[in-house]
């Protein structure tokens, strides 16, 4: 069973058909929607502030979601992919984004829907990824315009397959 810990009188909400993997940690003031998954060694930590979560939000293997005292809050829209070892700290992001393996994402950037962050890429305190776009880069840059198939492709197929994915784990 996963680690679902209050902090400072708040705890941890879930929606509806969420899967949480068993050493998946979850703390404090976090409130995510419906046909989430957090998986293995995944931390969403709400202990300094809040963190939203819309639907079909996947947070994979060993990524971190964490904000800044009194300062930086975390929203996340609908379709939102956080790959593998990725970390989203103290942003925002629109509906039908990707974040790929290991990018970072530091407090005050703001993601537009469609888009996707690049494996590895940057993106710098207070960046503002514009929608329809693809950022890459140390620092993150926009490289091209998101273009339909690999919106259909990359973007919500992996939103997709992750809620078929928790389904073989659930009970």
């Amino acid at each position: 069973m996963a680690l679902i810990l209050a902090c400072r009188g708040m705890e941890p909400k879930m929606g509806n058909d969420c899967f949480l993997a068993e050493n998946s940690t979850i703390v404090g003031d976090v409130i995510m929607g419906d046909q989430c998954s957090v998986w293995f060694n995944a931390v969403i930590r709400g202990d300094v502030n809040s963190i939203r979560m819309g639907n079909k939000v996947n947070v994979q293997d060993g990524a971190v979601i964490h904000c800044t005292y009194e300062k930086t809050k975390v929203n996340l829209g609908n379709n939102v992919s956080i790959g593998h070892n990725a970390l989203v700290h103290g942003c925002t992001v629109e509906d039908n984004v990707l974040i790929g393996m290991g990018a970072i994402v530091m407090d005050n950037c703001y993601i537009e829907s469609n888009c996707i962050i690049a494996a590895g890429a940057v993106l710098l305190e207070g960046t503002r990824a514009e929608g329809g776009s693809i950022y890459a880069g140390v620092p993150a840059k926009k490289v091209k315009n998101l273009s339909k198939e690999l919106f259909e492709g990359e973007v919500q197929r992996i939103a997709n397959n992750y809620v078929m994915y928790s389904s073989w784990f659930k009970k």
